[in-house]
């Protein structure tokens, strides 16, 4: 459906496609590499400050698209807000940048329309080149006719989508926060040994006594252990492929290294694709319970998160069941804690890849079962708010996801949205 006011158009005529943007060769200036933009995330995620030879040229308010495989097909687009007034910066040769033409298209729209699903099968279909290097054609996408509303409904349709994204970025920093605060305090107590003793105090500055170990000086009653006391290391397996019965859309959970490759989440219920009985029963993946802490053991090692749920997993993880006395929150830590030594004791030429037997011998300090006990009694709301903000996350995500298409199409009025969007956000505020 389309309301009064929209007019079919080219791309060419509305939006300005790798606009000339000057800037001197040798100008030193924020450069944005495609390791810079998240899959699809709105917001550059880094910059480097570097000298201009060549390649793309853009300002605040520009829309930055991948035209390469795959980071395409895998949602890198960006929107330019980092910059100051009147600044450019450069980035890779690999961006395509759309600009909103002055009075006639909005900026943020602009962006939500490169992120739409209609727009970018265009631009996908459109890729030429070999195996592996294929390339948008900016042709194709400057002569693809869209659909574009009046100006003020090109901007309440972006300032409403825009409204989801900031509420999705805001938990993210705040989980970003309470991550940070969970790594200090494990830190300090752990590592620093500063714990607080039996009267609250802390151990290693209030005078607590230490032993000599393998590890070094550690708290008298703490002990040299392995990741192997903390719980049972658990492999994974996948059902044959050649076996499409063994794979479904709502089964069992089963998760790949993939999955977690651009997930800011710690907790996680499922991957792209779930498993049937069948694949499981034919397979060598193992059902893991909740609260088992996920650990990717190859290509690459080291992506962690806690199962929200029961999930299995492929081979690339060597998964820790925690003991029930350990738990779910001291586990993940630990391993964090420990990333580098264990991709140390990794082996392989093609890829490194850390076996379950090398990963239980790995030596920790264990602490004292009540400390362990009363440090997850400290950590567990900052955990539960974690979670909390997870599933809003999702929540969100899945309506902008929803919305974007009906929106961009007409399919629905701007009206409609933004009643579920402010019904959605009080909720979550």
């Amino acid at each position: 459906m389309r309301y009064d006011g929209w007019k079919e158009t080219r791309l060419i005529d509305v939006i300005d496609i790798n606009p000339r943007t000057p800037l001197r060769k040798g100008t030193l200036a924020k450069k944005v590499s495609m390791q810079d933009v998240a899959e699809f995330t709105r917001k550059i995620q880094s910059y480097e400050i570097a000298e201009f030879t060549s390649g793309s040229k853009f300002k605040n308010g520009d829309t930055l698209l991948a035209r390469i495989t795959p980071c395409l097909e895998n949602g890198k687009t960006a929107y330019v807000d980092i910059l100051e007034d009147n600044e450019i910066a450069f980035g890779s040769t690999e961006f395509i940048v759309l600009r909103a033409k002055e009075g006639i298209t909005d900026s943020k729209f602009v962006y939500y329309l490169a992120i739409s699903p209609e727009f970018r099968n265009v631009a996908i279909k459109s890729m030429t080149g070999s195996s592996g290097r294929q390339r948008v054609q900016s042709d194709v996408l400057a002569n693809t006719v869209i659909c574009l509303p009046p100006l003020q409904e090109q901007k309440r349709i972006a300032n409403l989508l825009s409204a989801i994204d900031d509420k999705i970025e805001l938990n993210n920093e705040m989980n970003k926060t309470l991550e940070e605060l969970a790594q200090t305090i494990f830190k300090r107590w752990f590592v620093d040994f500063e714990f607080p003793n039996e009267n609250g105090e802390p151990y290693k500055s209030s005078g607590g006594k230490f032993v000599e170990s393998e590890l070094g000086m550690i708290p008298e009653g703490w002990r040299v252990a392995t990741i192997g006391d903390l719980g049972d290391v658990v492999g994974g397996g996948t059902p044959s492929k050649k076996r499409e019965d063994y794979f479904t859309q709502n089964g069992i959970p089963w998760i790949t290294p993939k999955d977690l490759s651009n997930s800011k989440n710690r907790y996680v219920e499922r991957g792209s694709v779930d498993i049937t009985e069948e694949g499981l029963k034919n397979s060598s993946a193992k059902l893991l319970p909740k609260g088992t802490v996920l650990f990717s053991s190859r290509a690459p090692i080291g992506y962690i998160a806690i199962a929200k749920n029961e999930v299995t997993t492929n081979q690339g993880f060597k998964s820790v069941i925690p003991h029930k006395d350990i738990g779910s929150e001291f586990v993940f830590q630990v391993l964090k804690y420990n990333k580098d030594l264990i991709e140390s004791r990794a082996s392989g030429t093609t890829f490194k890849e850390i076996s379950g037997g090398e990963l239980k011998k790995v030596p920790i300090v264990l602490p004292k079962m009540e400390v362990i006990q009363r440090y997850n009694e400290a950590v567990r709301s900052l955990g539960k708010l974690i979670c909390n903000n997870e599933e809003e996350i999702n929540a969100l995500i899945s309506m902008r996801d929803s919305l974007l298409p009906k929106l961009m199409s007409g399919e629905i009025r701007v009206v409609d949205a933004e009643r579920e969007v402010e019904v959605c956000l009080q909720k979550s505020s």
